[in-house]
């Protein structure tokens, strides 16, 4: 998938909840749900409970994050 189109994608979302789930090394997985809070060129934040997660638009087009909005 194209990284301008998923950038635009997040872009429209900005201020909405999402759930994040993140696959990480070893099998290990966890989710983030929280809200959209800043839009960067190379990341974008998501705020959970007061604690700030970056997230790059990379990972979402190789599929090792998945997003999904609420």
């Amino acid at each position: 998938m194209n990284i301008n189109i998923i950038k635009e994608e997040v872009k429209k979302h900005l201020n909405k909840s999402v759930e994040i789930s993140v696959h990480g090394m070893r099998n290990k997985s966890y989710k983030v749900k929280g809200i959209i809070t800043h839009v960067y060129p190379s990341i974008f934040i998501v705020n959970e409970n007061q604690v700030e997660k970056s997230f790059s638009y990379s990972d979402l087009a190789t599929g090792e994050i998945i997003i999904k909005y609420l």
